[in-house]
């Protein structure tokens, strides 16, 4: 109990031994919030268990999907290519993500007082679900750049993207989606919570959890604001400047049939850009914030995109059909 309250102290104090005193003097008679309370979604209190289940069933199909993808492209070798190779990292991380985030959506829908969350569970969910989030964001880019390279230059494709190139890509996305969200992490939980501790969603999310600190939070909420801006933002424009350039390499296709089946390769990727990043610009990037609203579409990308990532690549992918169907197979006839 001393280390964690000496933990605390550092945590949502000034880094200078001498000046944490005073502060904690300052504060009078008010206590650290040691735990929050998640509210959830705004909903009748008549539907808890139907969206219990719905999200239930949500979360099962997620994980179940995006380890079935995993599984396809390490057993079946004519999947052992860089675009799958990215497809498996980001399967990866969606099926965590789910983890992060739908688990305690459910919890807060048992309870009508809301899911109790403590300060440090809070700090690493938060952690997590921004690391998760900004690392997708990365291994997007990196995967609008590989399919640039994949239709633009075909023939040099095999050298230019080898084995060893896309493991310092996927190694990259991971690190920065780190450094991002320590970033954030980091001053945004050095603030003092005193009261009231309710967060008004159903995850440790940015905006909800700034509202409760009992500090001046403008100099955060900026740092936040253009760490966001600069990798959303950043990262989408890549991903344009990309497929405006795949684009104009595929109307230099001669045959109807070559052009269709590039654009073909490219449909479920952007699908899915486009899920993840409209929902994440309008809740971060957008001046003001209604607390209803933002939850209301925040469980598009924390809940729906991770799903659909298995579902479009399964059902618009012919490759991957033919895995899956040859895996059916091998499974059918060892269980005779």
């Amino acid at each position: 109990m001393f280390l964690y309250q000496i933990c605390q102290c550092w945590i949502c104090c000034s880094p200078s031994c001498r000046n944490r005193v005073p502060y904690r003097r300052e504060m009078t008679n008010a206590s650290l919030v040691t735990t929050f309370i998640l509210t959830g979604l705004p909903h009748a209190p008549e539907l808890d268990m139907l969206l219990f289940g719905i999200f239930l069933v949500i979360y099962v199909l997620t994980v179940v999907g995006n380890l079935l993808i995993m599984l396809l492209i390490i057993v079946n070798p004519h999947l052992h290519t860089p675009m799958y190779y990215f497809l498996s990292n980001l399967s990866f991380i969606d099926m965590w993500y789910s983890t992060v985030t739908v688990p305690k959506m459910l919890m807060t829908l048992e309870s009508p007082e809301g899911s109790p969350i403590s300060f440090p569970s809070c700090a690493a969910q938060f952690y997590s679900f921004d690391f998760l989030g900004s690392t997708e964001c990365f291994l997007y880019t990196v995967m609008s750049y590989d399919r640039f390279l994949a239709i633009s230059y075909p023939l040099r494709y095999a050298n230019m993207m080898s084995g060893r190139m896309c493991a310092i890509l996927a190694t990259t996305t991971w690190l920065s989606g780190s450094l991002h969200s320590a970033a954030q992490t980091t001053p945004t939980f050095r603030l003092p919570f005193c009261g009231p501790n309710q967060i008004q969603h159903y995850i440790c999310d940015a905006p909800s959890i700034l509202k409760l600190a009992c500090a001046d939070t403008s100099t955060v909420e900026m740092v936040i604001f253009v760490n966001i801006g600069l990798v959303a933002l950043g990262c989408f424009l890549l991903i344009v400047l990309s497929y405006v350039s795949i684009v104009h390499s595929i109307l230099k296709i001669c045959t109807s049939e070559g052009r269709w089946r590039a654009f073909q390769t490219c449909a479920s990727h952007c699908t899915v850009v486009l899920c993840f990043y409209v929902p994440l610009v309008f809740i971060y990037l957008r001046p003001g914030s209604k607390e209803v609203v933002d939850r209301i579409v925040a469980v598009f990308y924390t809940v729906m995109t991770p799903l659909l990532n298995p579902v479009v690549y399964t059902l618009r992918n012919k490759d991957v059909k033919k895995a899956l169907l040859k895996l059916k197979k091998s499974v059918f006839i060892q269980s005779k």
